[in-house]
């Protein structure tokens, strides 16, 4: 994208200097106003990656952690930052300025009440973009409801009285199955590996450190180790 955000600083205290610091902090969600950007292309699915519904996620508006209640999906960090992977950081600008979401048009540091209004609205989802791709959605939507996040906190909570290890057993198998289904597509599948944290979310082994669980993955053997 050769487009790019002239913005100056401004001097009335009410306009952007391009600090860096909202893009620094994460890229956007994406409503059903931003729809088009995907399918045209304009911002690649593999650039993206999904926070599954019943996920724990920090709320920028409540300022805390909380089950989303439907699927969010924004735009992937750099490396292991959550730094929006469009931003230009030596040049402190947006490489997709002409083409950014809805949040960051909304976005104003200085008043987020816009942003505010918007932001659990008309979110879209996986759903809306893949349901119609024969095959894959419901692989998809299996996927969603074996690794349910509801029933992995409630395994989690039942570790601590687990004589059996039942509990243990069944999230391990949950683990298990995530890891290979993203294996399989991509083996068998031909399926870009960028893809995968847009498919299937982000990989169980990352996000269960933020439920206390860390997890150790040793050929088909998976330990879970409290944290």
């Amino acid at each position: 994208m050769k487009s790019r955000n002239t913005i100056r600083p401004g001097t009335s205290g009410s306009d952007c200097i391009r600090c860096g610091v909202c893009c620094e902090k994460g890229g956007p969600g994406f409503h059903q106003a931003d729809r088009k950007l995907i399918d045209k292309g304009l911002i690649p699915s593999r650039c993206l990656f999904t926070i599954r519904q019943g996920e724990m996620a920090y709320d920028n508006v409540q300022g805390r952690l909380i089950p989303v209640d439907s699927d969010i999906i924004k735009i992937k960090g750099k490396g292991d930052t959550w730094t929006c992977m469009f931003f230009d950081e030596p040049g402190k600008q947006c490489s997709i300025y002409s083409n950014r979401p809805l949040e960051c048009r909304a976005l104003k540091c200085w008043d987020t009440r816009e942003l505010e209004k918007l932001y659990a609205e008309h979110r879209l989802t996986r759903a809306d973009l893949m349901s119609e791709v024969e095959g894959l959605w419901d692989l998809i939507d299996s996927h969603h409801r074996r690794c349910d996040y509801t029933r992995i906190q409630q395994l989690i909570r039942n570790l601590a009285d687990d004589p059996r290890n039942s509990a243990r057993r069944k999230l391990a198998e949950i683990i298990k199955y995530d890891i290979e289904i993203r294996e399989l597509v991509v083996s068998r599948g031909g399926m870009d590996p960028d893809m995968l944290d847009f498919l299937f979310g982000r990989p169980l082994a990352k996000t269960l450190p933020r439920y206390g669980i860390k997890v150790r993955q040793r050929g088909e053997k998976i330990t879970l180790i409290k944290v």
